[in-house]
């Protein structure tokens, strides 16, 4: 699947709304391959979302599933307390879940879902071959060269090499609880070239790419594929909410990394509960996710998660179809230009 796309530009999956049926299938028409993301859905409303992209895009797409981490034991009362204090709505209950990972595998299994792409950690190498035997490529999200190494002994088809310049969650396998970001960091280009001197398997770049100069840049470093996330977030077809689109439109906002949110790494806009909470946030996944749903629920720009990239403030609004081409079109004239401005040897 990988090596037959048209235009070498993936539409990450952005679990929580914006990965729509719609935006997946325009980029898949357009030449690309869109992911829907699994992340905090049903496997009901997963089946549904699978069902209605392969109709409008045929195989052009993936899915991807959260793969659940250890529960943790940290004493969250008092993260709650400090939420409650600073927001108008209740905080929810701080409970540990498994998003429906294995009813969700046995579905996309059983659909035979082209693509399937995992983040938060590995697939069982038993499951990993089961997907093979469905026919169905596996790609497994990693951000650094050790995870990568870690990927490729379960049987990985292809990684997707996650820079710390993404926005949204890290695909981290384990957060130290100590680094904001989980760990040891690395931009995109720092990870693929890491990566790829590393493990041979076909890698996909993603993290801070929203100009087909970026897309260029990969391609030139070793990746079959960008893929995009921030720039897919203004487009009419994603489900990206209202005042998450406006405070991207406005883009005087920093961005930086956090566990105040969800208890996982994430690159969100800056707001006063990143920047109140942050030092606070204890690393614990999903708890603290379910411990704030109802406080970013509320509306207010700054009590919501506004998941985005470092680059998002050069990102415009236009068609996911349009996005793709014109992606396309600027990484062709960037690749010319650059290899006019090589003197030959």
């Amino acid at each position: 699947m990988l090596d037959r796309l048209e235009v070498p530009v993936i539409a990450a999956p952005m679990a929580g709304g914006a990965s729509t049926p719609e935006l997946v299938a325009e980029v898949g028409r357009a030449g690309g391959l869109g992911f829907l993301a699994a992340g905090y859905l049903t496997a009901a409303a997963l089946a549904d979302q699978v069902a209605a992209t392969s109709a409008a895009a045929g195989d052009r797409f993936g899915v991807n599933l959260f793969v659940p981490g250890p529960k943790s034991t940290v004493d969250l009362r008092a993260y709650r307390e400090r939420v409650r204090a600073q927001s108008p709505a209740e905080p929810g209950e701080p409970r540990w879940d498994d998003d429906d990972y294995a009813a969700k595998l046995e579905l996309v299994m059983a659909l035979r879902v082209p693509v399937v792409s995992f983040t938060f950690g590995l697939p069982d190498a038993h499951d990993v071959a089961r997907l093979h035997a469905a026919g169905t490529t596996v790609v497994v999200t990693v951000t650094t060269p050790a995870e990568a190494r870690q990927a490729a002994q379960v049987g990985a088809d292809a990684l997707c090499v996650q820079g710390c310049d993404a926005g949204g969650h890290r695909g981290t396998f384990a957060d130290d609880g100590v680094s904001p970001g989980g760990g040891e960091l690395f931009g995109v280009l720092a990870a693929l070239r890491l990566v790829r001197a590393r493990v041979d398997l076909p890698l996909i770049a993603t993290g801070g790419l929203v100009h087909g100069a970026d897309v260029a840049a990969v391609l030139a470093a070793g990746a079959v594929a960008a893929q995009l996330g921030t720039a897919f977030l203004a487009c009419p077809e994603a489900g990206t909410n209202p005042v998450h689109r406006a405070a991207l439109a406005d883009g005087t906002r920093r961005t930086a990394l956090t566990r105040a949110f969800s208890g996982r790494p994430a690159r969100g806009l800056v707001n006063r509960f990143l920047t109140e909470n942050s030092p606070a946030a204890p690393a614990a996944y999903p708890q603290v996710h379910h411990l704030t749903k109802p406080v970013r629920a509320t509306g207010d720009p700054e009590l919501m998660s506004l998941w985005a990239g470092q680059t998002y403030a050069l990102v415009r609004p236009a068609p996911a179809a349009e996005v793709v081409a014109r992606l396309h079109t600027e990484a062709r004239q960037a690749l010319a230009a650059a290899s006019r401005r090589i003197p030959p040897l």
